[in-house]
């Protein structure tokens, strides 16, 4: 499978594409910035500009592309990550504009050339609380893919509505548009935070105490894309257990004692619950953060 991934030379893409190469795709990172990796190469450009975004689903891979002798044809299959990665980078209207025109772009660009699978990065920060202002509570426990989202800053405002633009695209074309929820992205050499972490519970209050190993993130991602006929659906992106020493329902019941909770989290169930892309696309985490912490 020939995949442009959008993005990839950011903190998940890194991670994500050479897990890919070793599945057997075909990569061509578009990005502002190259990544230097054996057998991925980088086109520069802008999602932004929609011309960018049309040439780079029908450009060649590599100079070895010209052997063949005929124009290149779309690819079969785009994974959307490329964006303004949070707030207080750029100023909030500019974080809104490149995060909503350059989705638009790229789905558009898809539909319109006739690929019909499309993986677009989400955020936790749909759920309100990662960027609120002040101490805000999560409406329910476990936040499910049914949540009513609702962000305040202008990243989970991005994202909620490249949702939406995934969803009126996917109807219009009858295409898979896939939007994964992504929680916090952990690098390997993260996990030597996690003690500290579990020692100071409402310092992760703002990522419901979840998180995402970006080598499991990989592995969602090419789920989704082996997975068809699913039309528009959203996924929460994380692994299975809470960061925190206590079984779910009684740390909850101590840190968030307000917050109602909708059905039962058994043993070490994360809040921000992943049931969905276990049960839909057959994932299973490889990299759960107590096995890397005593690994580190």
């Amino acid at each position: 499978m020939k995949i442009l991934f959008t993005g990839g030379t950011g903190k998940a893409g890194r991670h994500a594409l050479p897990w890919l190469l070793d599945k057997g795709y075909d990569i061509l990172n578009f990005d502002l910035q190259p990544f230097a990796h054996p057998g991925i190469s980088t086109l520069i450009g802008d999602i932004t500009e929609s011309g960018q975004v049309f040439n780079a689903m029908t450009s060649h891979f590599s100079r070895e592309g010209l052997t063949a002798g005929k124009a290149p044809g779309p690819v079969d299959a785009v994974v959307h990550f490329a964006a303004v990665p949070r707030i207080l980078i750029n100023p909030d209207n500019e974080t809104y504009r490149v995060n909503v025109m350059g989705t638009y772009n790229v789905i558009e660009a898809a539909m319109k050339l006739g690929i019909r699978k499309v993986i677009i990065a989400s955020s936790e920060t749909t759920y309100g609380v990662c960027f609120a202002e002040g101490d805000k509570d999560f409406h329910s426990f476990p936040l499910e893919e049914d949540y009513d989202v609702d962000p305040m800053d202008s990243y989970g405002l991005s994202k909620v509505v490249n949702e939406k633009t995934a969803r009126a695209f996917a109807a219009r074309f009858k295409a898979d548009i896939y939007a994964l929820r992504i929680g916090n992205v952990i690098e390997p050499d993260e996990y030597a935070q996690f003690p500290g972490f579990v020692a100071d519970p409402p310092s992760r209050k703002r990522n419901a105490w979840s998180y995402i190993d970006a080598r499991d993130l990989a592995q969602i991602v090419h789920l989704c894309l082996q997975k068809d006929g699913l039309g528009f659906q959203v996924f929460n992106a994380v692994n299975d257990t809470i960061t925190a020493d206590q079984p779910t329902a009684a740390f909850l019941a101590q840190w968030c004692p307000n917050t109602p909770v909708t059905r039962d989290l058994v043993g070490d169930e994360a809040p921000l619950s992943n049931r969905k892309a276990r049960e839909v696309l057959g994932f299973k985490e490889q990299h759960n953060w107590r096995g890397e912490v005593a690994r580190s």
